[in-house]
C-alpha cells in the first residue's frame, strides 16, 4: 500500500502528518512517499524521511497514494491531485458540510479525526486532546510574552514586584495544560468551567476554583456535559457567570479563555464591559477566536490593544510548536491508522467499528453527514 505525507498548504499551518519516528514503522510495511519539504517548518529535513524508509517525491506523488495522510483538509487543488476511492486521513473539520461534500465529489473516502469519540480505546487516537495541551502551554508563553511585567513574584534590591494573577476560562485540556504552565512561572492562578467535577483537578494543580453556584436540577444536569465536551449552559446561570467573572477580571493580569462548543459559535465570556474594566496593561488570549472568540473584541490572526488591554487572537497556537506538535499529531494518526490495516496489511474500513463510524465523514464519494 502506498501512503502519501502532502505538504500543508493552508497559510500559517507548519505542522506534519507523519514524522520520521511514524514513518519508519509505516514503511516497514508499506510504501511511504513523502512531498519534498512537507516536515521543514517542523524541523524534519528529507533526508530524516529518507532514513527513515520514506521515499521523497512531489506533490502529485504524495497526493496521489491510496492512502493519503494530512493535518487540514485538501483544498481544490489538492483534491484535484488524489486518486478516486483514496483514503485520506486528518482533521478535516467535520461541521464543514461544503467541505465534505466536494470531498465525496472527488470520490475520497475520509475521516476527520476529531470526529474520534472520547473513549479509553480511543486515547491515543485524540487529536484534540494532543494539540490542545500544546495550545494550553503555548498561550502562556504567548501571554508572558506580551504582559509587561514579570509572572513571579520576585524580591529585589530594588523592591518586590508582585506575581501575576492569571484567569483561565475553561478547564479542559488546554486549560489545565495552561495552569500548570503558569504555576510553573510562578503565578497566582484562579480558572471557571461550567462543569463541577473540574474543580478537583484545578485544585490539584494549585489554582483556585471560581465556584457558581447551580440553583436548579436542570443546571447540575448540563453542567456535567456530554462527550467530555461542555454544553451551554442556561441563560441565567450564563448571568451569574458573566457577573461573576467580570468581578474576577478585574483583578486579574492575564486571562485565557478557551471554552468551544464542537461544531458551534464560542460562548462570549468576556464582555466589552468586562475588558473597559480591566487593569490597563492586562493581557487577554482567545484560544476560541477561530470559532468567534470567547471575547468580541478578539480579531483573528491578531494582536490588538482595545481599551488598554492586548487581546490575542492567533488562530492555532499549536503551529507555533510545530515540533512537537507534529510529533504527537502523528502518533495519534500512527494509531488510527491500526483500525484500518488488518493483520495482513490490507486495507479493510470497518464501518461498524464505533471509532470508524463516528470519524468516516464521507465513503467512496457519499457524504455521512449533509
Amino acid at each position: 500500500m502506498r501512503i502519501g505525507i502532502p505538504a500543508e498548504t493552508r497559510p500559517g499551518e507548519t505542522r506534519v502528518a507523519a514524522t520520521p519516528e511514524t514513518v519508519k514503522k509505516l514503511a516497514a510495511k508499506h510504501q511511504v512517499i513523502v512531498q519534498s519539504g512537507a516536515g521543514v517548518m517542523a524541523s524534519v529535513v528529507d533526508e530524516a524521511y529518507v532514513a527513515a524508509g520514506a521515499t521523497i517525491g512531489s506533490a502529485a506523488d504524495a497526493l496521489g497514494c491510496e492512502v493519503v495522510l494530512k493535518v487540514r483538509a485538501p483544498d481544490a487543488g489538492e483534491r484535484a491531485q488524489m486518486r478516486p476511492n483514496a483514503v485520506l486521513i486528518g482533521m478535516l473539520n467535520p461541521f464543514d458540510l461544503e467541505n465534505i461534500a466536494a470531498m465525496a465529489a472527488a470520490g475520497l473516502s475520509a475521516f476527520a479525526l476529531e470526529a474520534v469519540p472520547r473513549i479509553t480505546r480511543a486515547q491515543s487516537m485524540d487529536v484534540l486532546s494532543s494539540q490542545a495541551n500544546i495550545a494550553g502551554y503555548k498561550a502562556v508563553m504567548v501571554a508572558a510574552n506580551t504582559y509587561q511585567r514579570f509572572m513571579p513574584m520576585l524580591m529585589t534590591a530594588a523592591g518586590t514586584v508582585k506575581a501575576a494573577r492569571v484567569l483561565i476560562m475553561g478547564v479542559g485540556v488546554a486549560g489545565l495544560q495552561a495552569i500548570a504552565t503558569a504555576k510553573r512561572l510562578g503565578a497566582v492562578i484562579e480558572a471557571s468551567d461550567v462543569r463541577p467535577p473540574v474543580k478537583e483537578q484545578v485544585e490539584s494543580l494549585g489554582a483556585k476554583f471560581i465556584d457558581v453556584p447551580y440553583l436548579t436540577d436542570e443546571e447540575k444536569e448540563i453542567a456535567k456535559g456530554s462527550g467530555g465536551y461542555a454544553k451551554t449552559m442556561p441563560p441565567d446561570w450564563m448571568r451569574r457567570q458573566a457577573e461573576l467573572v467580570h468581578e474576577r477580571a478585574k483583578l486579574a493580569d492575564i486571562i485565557i479563555t478557551t471554552a468551544l462548543i464542537p461544531g458551534r459559535a464560542a460562548p462570549v465570556l468576556i464582555s466589552e464591559e468586562t475588558v473597559k474594566a480591566m487593569k490597563p496593561g492586562s493581557v487577554i488570549v482567545d484560544l476560541a477566536v477561530s470559532q468567534g472568540g470567547n471575547c468580541p473584541l478578539s480579531e483573528l490572526g491578531k494582536t490588538v490593544v482595545k481599551h488598554g488591554v492586548f487581546i490575542v487572537g492567533e488562530p492555532d497556537l499549536a503551529t507555533l510548536v510545530a515540533a512537537d506538535a507534529s510529533a504527537l499529531y502523528a502518533r495519534n494518526v500512527l494509531d488510527f491508522l491500526k483500525l484500518i490495516f488488518d493483520k495482513d496489511d490490507a486495507l479493510v474500513i470497518d464501518r461498524e467499528d464505533e471509532i470508524l463510524k463516528a470519524s468516516l465523514v464521507c465513503f467512496g464519494g457519499e457524504a455521512l453527514r449533509k
